[in-house]
């Protein structure tokens, strides 16, 4: 069986580790320009539409599809389930468990990025830890002091005013973000619920300095199957032989 991995993610790293020496090749979008190396065969860059990702399943000769995308990757993961529904290839999506508030957390939930504007002052200082894609619809926070955290430098000025990019790769431990928020200055933390605890960190950081929490809501799961975990995903891979 050939497998592919839609990577991108620490499962997905911790899956290819586990897969060495199995007919396996992984898929990175391409999102950052210098990403972690992996355990199995990489094949870098998108696939450009439904057509192009349909040629590669069939000229790879893929067998099944682990999904093992970041949970806010949701056109990417939507179009291959369709796709591999619609050839009878198995699918299976990754998704690990939301967070959730704890004793002390400020959090306000938002449906979209330009939602945040209705409850920042202005001339707060703003950090965003949504990444550059998302940057875009923040458009309407100019006004505020916005920093935007992504792991390569940047290829152009910011795209609206007030707003500057602080470049860094993780991880990040609760030490560091919280002296970060305290030498910035945050008032408020804007980020994605992706969940894990790997970058759970800035949360405890803002729980702690008292930082109130935008959290943009997680896209609506389709109907397809899904898994939580490393090991669950590497049982359904089993299962497909």
């Amino acid at each position: 069986m050939t497998l592919l991995l839609l990577a991108g993610t620490g499962e997905a790293r911790a899956i290819a580790v586990a897969l060495q020496g199995r007919d396996v090749i992984a898929s990175l979008a391409g999102v950052t320009r210098e990403p972690e190396p992996l355990a199995v065969p990489v094949r870098q860059g998108g696939f450009g539409g439904e057509t192009e990702f349909r040629a590669f399943l069939a000229e790879a000769g893929i067998h099944a599809v682990l999904d093992a995308t970041h949970p806010y990757a949701a056109r990417i993961t939507a179009r291959s389930a369709a796709v591999c529904a619609a050839l009878g290839v198995p699918f299976c999506q990754v998704l690990r468990p939301a967070w959730v508030p704890e004793a002390g957390d400020l959090w306000t939930e938002i449906a979209t990025e330009a939602d945040a504007a209705a409850h920042i002052p202005l001339g707060a200082t703003v950090f965003l830890g949504t990444g550059r894609q998302s940057l875009p619809g923040f458009a309407n926070l100019a006004g505020r002091r916005v920093i935007c955290r992504q792991i390569d430098p940047p290829e152009g000025p910011f795209p609206f005013a007030g707003g500057e990019f602080l470049v860094g790769r993780p991880p990040f431990s609760v030490a560091d973000e919280t002296a970060l928020f305290r030498r910035l200055g945050v008032d408020w933390l804007v980020v994605k619920n992706a969940g894990g605890q790997a970058s759970a960190t800035k949360l405890t950081a803002a729980r702690a300095l008292g930082i109130p929490v935008l959290m943009l809501a997680r896209p609506a799961p389709g109907d397809w199957h899904r898994v939580e975990t490393v090991t669950a995903a590497l049982d359904w891979v089993g299962r497909c032989g």
